[in-house]
């Protein structure tokens, strides 16, 4: 059976057990490389969004990388976060990465388990008063600014990081039978490099809603998408892909 190679558009993770055990069942050889990167808005950046932190009184937060841009642009600006300030973390692991900037335990934070709805449920009814800011939302709606506005809460989307596109120009495509994505810039990283891009026999997995959009709009084919409750890991959907 002759090898197969799949790229995976993120760092090598730290466990590849999965990768691993994947790469001895089916003869797959992995690479791993980001397609962008992520980036604080410089100063005047985000002074042009004309936006006072201070008006707000609960943060949201999806990313570790949203953190450190929030604070370091705070500090930049001699913003002086309130400690009475409540945080509302997608995940435990977003919300304890907190403690590089705050004492944890002396302030309001609140955690979800990944989904739009469960940072909703986090807010419940006790804090539908808050003016809301949610840190590194894109300028579209999405998940969770729909549900807060079915809600009736008090909002404001502002850009605190930028995704930066890799040059993919090191990376021929063709080599691959398959390549998993997870974000738009992903798609944009390649369109950027190869404007002309083809797909050819490259299937493509998408994990997560965001980039199936992107997909579509580049017109390229989605083998497999996730997740789902039957594929609920990018693993689990290579190991279908490679299944059939």
């Amino acid at each position: 059976m002759a090898e197969k190679h799949i790229i995976i558009s993120q760092k090598e993770p730290k466990l590849l057990t999965v990768y691993d055990s994947l790469s001895k069942k089916y003869g797959v050889n992995f690479t791993f490389k980001p397609f962008y990167h992520i980036e604080p808005l410089s100063s005047l950046e985000y002074r042009a969004q004309k936006l006072n932190i201070l008006d707000h009184t609960a943060v949201v937060f999806s990313s570790r990388s949203a953190i450190d841009a929030f604070f370091k642009i705070s500090e930049e600006h001699r913003i002086k976060i309130p400690e009475d300030m409540k945080y509302f973390c997608s995940t435990e692991i977003v919300a304890n990465y907190l403690q590089k900037h705050i004492v944890y335990r002396k302030r309001k934070i609140f955690f979800g388990n990944g989904t739009a709805e469960s940072i909703i449920t986090a807010i419940g009814t006790k804090h539908v008063g808050e003016h809301f800011l949610i840190v590194a939302c894109d300028s579209n709606k999405n998940e969770l600014t729909d549900l807060m506005d079915k809600k009736g809460l008090k909002y404001t989307c502002a850009l605190f990081i930028k995704s930066v596109l890799e040059d993919l120009s090191g990376v021929d495509f063709s080599k691959y039978d398959a390549a998993v994505l997870y974000n738009p810039s992903d798609v944009h990283s390649i369109l950027k490099t190869y404007p002309e891009f083809k797909q050819g026999n490259l299937k493509i997995i998408s994990y997560g809603k965001s980039v199936v959009k992107a997909l579509e709009e580049a017109h390229l084919n989605i083998a497999v998408a996730a997740p789902t409750p039957d594929i609920p890991s990018a693993a689990k959907a290579i190991e279908v892909l490679l299944s059939e």
